[in-house]
């Protein structure tokens, strides 16, 4: 931790006070904020791979998902299961769209990069208040937590967006209507839908911390199975097209993940109950 004696003296039996702990957490939320815009400055630079290889490629018949999905289609027989082989037209109504946009997306893009770096802070932030018993139990969480939420921002960004953008980018209530996308609304669309799925995919780290607070157990999550199931089913219906497949396909994964939080809320209550006898 940095030094705030000469600024906020600190109690004799060596404590912390609130204002040097308020101190302590700008540094790290400077130190974030500095990775976040250094990274987004990186992307505003790299436009073209950020736009035409990263953000805007899942609209296209070349992207992997899209390629995987029109194979599937042909070895099926399957019309239906080939999408986005006509890639949605974008649009830009606004004067200075184009600019804010390029600036939001390398923004977004320096948040999701500077992840494990944020995590990280936020580790060293709290980590010293906690005791050793604690820090063993919770070796490895910068990495599980990191690892989590980019592997729900990948997951959503291979299925869920394309899946997304075949539904939504070609539905229509009648053919008199033209669809004509504007940029910030896929972009919109996109983002949201990554950035939930990351967050989604961070339930065995809360059941975690639940557990660990005595909130949950892992009885009670067993108990909840069908509870947990129409839950997961409804969050999915929130991030996915309304069609059942895009549902299974979310809801799966999710509901692997609450079977993992059960076995981490188990672990958790085994380790209460060792260290209380």
């Amino acid at each position: 931790m940095s030094d705030n004696k000469g600024k906020y003296p600190e109690p004799p039996d060596g404590t912390m006070t609130f204002w040097s702990h308020l101190e302590e957490l700008r540094g790290h939320l400077i130190r974030s904020a500095v990775a976040v815009f250094a990274f987004a400055a990186i992307a505003f630079i790299s436009k073209d791979f950020l736009f035409n290889k990263i953000i805007l490629a899942p609209k296209e018949p070349y992207f992997l998902t899209n390629r995987a999905f029109c194979w599937l289609s042909d070895q099926l027989s399957i019309p239906a299961l080939c999408i986005n082989a006509d890639p949605v037209q974008l649009i830009n109504i606004e004067l200075a769209g184009q600019f804010t946009t390029h600036i939001l997306v390398s923004l977004i893009a320096g948040i999701i990069v500077s992840v494990p770096y944020i995590v990280w802070e936020v580790w060293r932030f709290i980590g010293p208040g906690l005791k050793p018993r604690e820090k063993a139990n919770s070796r490895g969480a910068v990495v599980v937590i990191s690892g989590l939420f980019l592997l729900g921002v990948v997951f959503a960004y291979f299925l869920i967006v394309p899946l997304s953008i075949n539904f939504l980018g070609s539905y229509q209530v009648s053919g008199l209507v033209a669809n004509q996308i504007a940029l910030r609304s896929f972009i919109t669309t996109v983002t949201t839908i990554t950035f939930a799925a990351g967050l989604l995919f961070e339930l065995p780290v809360f059941v975690f911390f639940l557990s660990k607070a005595g909130i949950v157990t892992p009885e009670a999550l067993r108990r909840q199975r069908k509870l947990a199931f129409v839950i997961i089913i409804a969050l999915a219906a929130l991030i996915t097209p309304p069609d059942i497949f895009s549902q299974i396909m979310v809801g799966i994964p999710l509901f692997g993940l609450y079977e993992v939080s059960i076995r981490i809320s188990r672990k958790v209550a085994e380790k209460e109950e060792a260290a209380s006898e």
